[in-house]
């Protein structure tokens, strides 16, 4: 069991794109257009989201998107794992403990001085691998309010 982390290319985008449907999909939250264009931004190598194929041996097999900003509270630097996923077939062999540990090591890297996620209430196993991995509860709700509509290219 070797996992390995590279930063994603231009030339990956769609199967960065394809993950990431698959990912979305299964977490019951499908993309739309506005998120799926910004995946090409995001595999193109966009500043403030690095993206990151995870491949076993030779062979992608998922991928994490970190991103930055910048938070007060936080001390400078905080980041986001924004998505973190690992296709069906090679899950329950311990390669998302792996898999966050490389988040981890590619967020120090980038300056991250503390890294949130979030993670869907019923995902108990995702959960308790991010507790494993050191993340606390922060027992905060995250909210939402989108300020440009999806056809703003903004």
């Amino acid at each position: 069991m070797s996992l390995t982390a590279r930063r994603a290319t231009p030339e990956d985008g769609g199967l960065l794109l394809d993950m990431s449907r698959a990912f979305h999909l299964e977490d019951g939250s499908p993309l739309d257009a506005a998120a799926q264009a910004t995946l090409g931004d995001v595999a193109a190598g966009v500043a403030l989201a690095p993206a990151y194929l995870l491949l076993e041996n030779e062979d992608v097999v998922g991928f994490f998107i970190l991103t930055l900003g910048y938070s007060v509270e936080n001390g400078g630097t905080d980041g986001f794992i924004d998505d973190i996923y690992l296709i069906p077939q090679v899950r329950g062999r311990g390669l998302g403990k792996r898999a966050v540990a490389l988040a981890l090591e590619e967020a120090r890297k980038c300056g991250i001085r503390v890294l949130l996620l979030e993670v869907e209430a019923q995902n108990a196993r995702a959960y308790n691998l991010y507790l494993d991995a050191g993340f606390t509860d922060t027992k905060r709700r995250l909210l939402r309010l989108v300020l440009a509509p999806e056809d703003d290219p903004a």
